[in-house]
């Protein structure tokens, strides 16, 4: 099935820009999100924190790169990861991503957030964001914005992660997201959860400390 979100013949996004060189839109892209992302840094994007407030997210960290901004993905994705070997994490059917994410932000927004201490909401909050991560709801910005809105969620429940580690460390991050979610029905649980909690503890310890 031909990608429709690219420009024939090419591996590049189409974009508003109407850049068609690879290199350019990424370079692009990462001024206007970094951009995007200190204003919701400063002024959270409000909402009920549940699928359609995810969708706003993307939208607005989005907005200036993709006409598709704030959608979920219309075609099933494969991305091999060098560090499985090649393989792809089992991202959501496109037909279930909005029962899927509904289901894992409803459990974030469960948890008792309150009652547990900085190892404890590590863990549960490793959990969730990797949960919501792995359904991949859009062609391209997962990473930045699940993050983000899960850091925004971590916030309004008082755990204050400092979201500069997750930002400095971004290709850790999202290697560390790919290690968590490392579930194969055929080959069993390759997952590796412990780098992926390592850093969100250390976010929170930080955070509740500054």
């Amino acid at each position: 099935m031909p990608d429709i979100y690219l420009y024939e013949g090419t591996d590049v996004l189409k974009n508003l820009l109407g850049i068609r060189d690879g290199k350019l839109l990424n370079e692009a892209e990462a001024d206007y999100v970094t951009y995007r992302l200190k204003e919701i840094a400063i002024n959270p994007l409000p909402g009920a924190y549940d699928y359609d407030h995810l969708l706003q997210m993307h939208k607005y960290i989005f907005q200036d790169l993709y006409e598709w901004a704030g959608q979920q993905r219309k075609l099933n994705i494969f991305k091999e990861e060098p560090v499985l070997g090649g393989l792809s994490i089992d991202y959501s059917d496109m037909f279930d991503i909005p029962k899927d994410s509904e289901r894992a932000l409803r459990e974030m927004r469960n948890k008792p957030w309150g009652n547990m201490d900085t190892h404890e909401a590590a863990l549960q909050f490793s959990d969730s964001l990797a949960k919501i991560w792995r359904i991949h709801p859009f062609r391209e910005g997962n990473t930045r914005t699940t993050v983000t809105f899960c850091c925004q969620y971590a916030d309004a429940v008082g755990l204050n992660p400092n979201r500069n580690l997750f930002e400095d460390n971004a290709q850790y991050v999202r290697t560390a997201l790919v290690a968590y979610n490392a579930v194969f029905d055929d080959l069993g649980d390759k997952s590796k959860p412990e780098y992926l909690i390592r850093i969100v503890e250390d976010a929170i310890s930080r955070g509740n400390r500054s």
